[in-house]
C-alpha cells in the first residue's frame, strides 16, 4: 500500500474504524494513520471521550496520549514531573536504544537546557533575520523563476526541499554543492526503519548518521581554528556551553537544528499549497489582498502542524485529569490534536487566512522548549508567498500528495502541481 493513493471508499472505511473501535484498542501513534491521513477522527473522539488516554500496546510500546490544547500546555510547563531528557527516551514516541541516544538542548531539562539553547539564539534575533530576509528573497525568486510552466512537477522537491535546504546551508555555512546531504540526514534522523522507511534497518540509519557526524566534525575543526563567525556551527564552536560537547551531544544538537530547520519549514511550504487547493475561496481572498499574509502564515503552520507530537517521560507517579500516570511512563502531547481542539480554537477544521487570533496554535510547542527558529520559519513562508503572488495567478494541485510514514513528522513527500503556461 505504501506510495499508492487509496480509493475514497478505502479511506472512508479506515476513518470509520475510529467510531466503532473500543477506546482501549486506540493506538493514535500508528504511523499508518498518518500516511493515509485517517487519524483525525481518532483524536476527535479522544478529545471528547478520553482526553488523557492510555495505549497498552503499540509498535512503540505503551504510552499516554494527551489530546486537548490546555492539557498539553500544562504538561509542557511542568518540568518537575515531565522530563524531556534523552537519557529517559527524549522527545519522540519512538524509543531509541539507550546506547544510541544523543542529547540535544531540546532533550534536556532545566537548567542545562537554557545554556545550550542560548548559544544558537543570536541566529534568530530581529536584526539577524532582517539580514537573512534579503538572501531568502533572492533565492526564492530564483527558484520560482526556474519552475516549468504548463507541465506537472513535484512542488516538494522543486520548491520546498530546495529552499529549505539552501537556508540550512546558509545557517551552517555548509558547502553549497553538498547541501542536499542535509535533507537526506534530516529525513534519516526521523525515519522509521523498515519497508516504509528510507532505510531497511536501524544499523543502516546509524551508518548514515555517523557519516553526518564525520562530515560536521571536519567543519567543526575548521570553525574552531577560525575567528568567530555568524553561522550556527561557529556559534557552538566558540561558546563555553557547547564547545566541549561530547560526540553524542554534538550530533544530537546538529540533528535537532537540521530537522528543526528542515522539516517544519519544508512541510508548511508544501502544506500551504495543498491547503489553498482545498480552500479555493481562501486562495482567492489571498490573491485579492496579499496583506493577509501576516495571518495566513500562522494559520498554515497551525493547519499543517509539521511535527505531530512531542513526548515527555514521567519522573514520578502523578495524577492528571483523574488518570494515574506512573514514574517512567511515556506521555505524548499531540500538537496535531490540540490544534483542532474546539475549546481553544474556533472552527478548528476550517482554514481561515484572516483569523482573529491565528497565533493560537501549538505547532511550535510551548514554554521553554518553544521552537527557537519559529520567526525564521514564519519569515521564509511569508517571503515565498510574497514572491509567488507576484508571479502566478494560480498554482494547481493536480493529484493527491504522498504523505510521510510517521506519527512524528507530519509532512508531504510529494505534491504534484501545475502552473499555467
Amino acid at each position: 500500500m505504501h506510495g499508492t493513493i487509496e480509493s475514497a471508499a478505502k479511506l472512508d472505511e479506515l476513518r470509520a474504524r475510529a467510531t466503532s473501535l473500543p477506546l482501549e484498542q486506540f493506538d493514535p501513534g500508528d504511523p499508518e494513520l498518518f500516511r493515509t491521513d485517517t487519524f483525525w477522527p481518532y483524536f476527535d473522539r479522544l478529545r471528547r471521550e478520553d482526553p488523557v488516554h492510555y495505549c497498552k500496546d503499540s509498535m512503540f510500546g505503551p504510552y499516554w496520549s494527551v489530546t486537548r490544547y490546555s492539557d498539553i500546555m500544562e504538561i509542557e510547563t511542568n518540568h518537575s514531573v515531565f522530563s524531556s531528557a534523552s537519557a529517559l527516551g527524549g522527545i519522540t514516541i519512538r524509543d531509541i536504544d539507550p546506547d544510541l541516544r544523543r542529547e540535544s538542548f531540546i532533550s534536556m531539562d532545566p537548567p542545562r537546557h537554557a545554556a545550550q539553547r542560548k548559544t544558537v539564539a543570536p541566529m534568530f534575533t530581529p536584526t539577524h533575520l532582517d539580514n537573512l530576509a534579503l538572501s531568502i528573497r533572492e533565492r526564492s525568486a530564483e527558484c520560482l523563476d526556474n519552475l516549468p510552466r504548463g507541465e506537472v512537477f513535484d512542488w516538494v522537491d522543486r520548491v520546498s526541499i530546495e529552499l529549505t535546504t539552501q537556508m540550512l546551508a546558509v545557517l551552517f555555512d555548509f558547502p553549497w554543492e553538498d547541501r542536499r546531504k542535509l535533507t537526506r540526514w534530516s529525513d534519516i534522523a526521523t525515519t522509521i526503519p523498515g519497508p516504509d522507511g528510507l532505510v531497511a534497518t536501524e544499523d543502516e540509519r546509524q551508518a548514515e548518521l555517523t557519516e553526518c557526524a564525520g562530515y560536521f566534525a571536519r567543519l567543526w575543526k575548521e570553525r574552531i581554528e577560525q575567528p568567530p563567525k555568524s553561522d550556527l556551527l561557529s556559534m557552538m564552536a566558540h561558546s563555553a556551553a557547547t564547545r566541549d560537547m561530547d560526540a553524542k551531544n554534538f550530533l544530537g544538537n546538529l540533528i535537532l537544528l537540521i530537522v528543526g530547520g528542515n522539516d517544519t519549514t519544508r512541510n508548511t511550504m508544501s502544506g500551504s499549497i495543498y491547503a489553498l487547493s482545498q480552500h479555493p475561496e481562501q486562495y482567492r481572498k489571498l490573491r485579492e489582498n496579499p496583506g493577509l499574509l501576516d495571518s495566513f502564515v500562522p494559520e498554515v503552520i497551525r493547519w499543517q502542524t509539521p511535527l505531530a507530537h512531542m513526548r515527555r517521560t514521567a519522573l514520578a507517579d502523578f495524577e492528571f485529569r483523574g488518570k494515574q500516570i506512573k514514574q517512567g511512563d511515556k506521555v505524548v502531547m499531540w500538537y496535531v490534536s490540540g490544534n483542532r481542539d474546539e475549546e481553544a480554537i474556533e472552527k478548528p477544521y476550517d482554514f481561515i487566512i484572516d483569523r482573529a487570533r491565528p497565533r493560537t496554535h501549538l505547532s511550535f510547542g510551548f514554554g521553554i522548549h518553544r521552537c527557537v527558529g519559529l520567526r525564521l520559519a514564519e519569515l521564509q513562508l511569508k517571503i515565498i508567498w510574497e514572491e509567488i503572488l507576484k508571479r502566478f495567478d494560480h498554482i494547481d494541485v493536480v493529484g493527491e500528495p504522498k504523505r510521510v510514514y510517521s506519527s512524528f513528522v507530519k509532512g508531504l513527500e510529494t505534491l504534484p502541481v501545475k502552473i499555467s503556461a
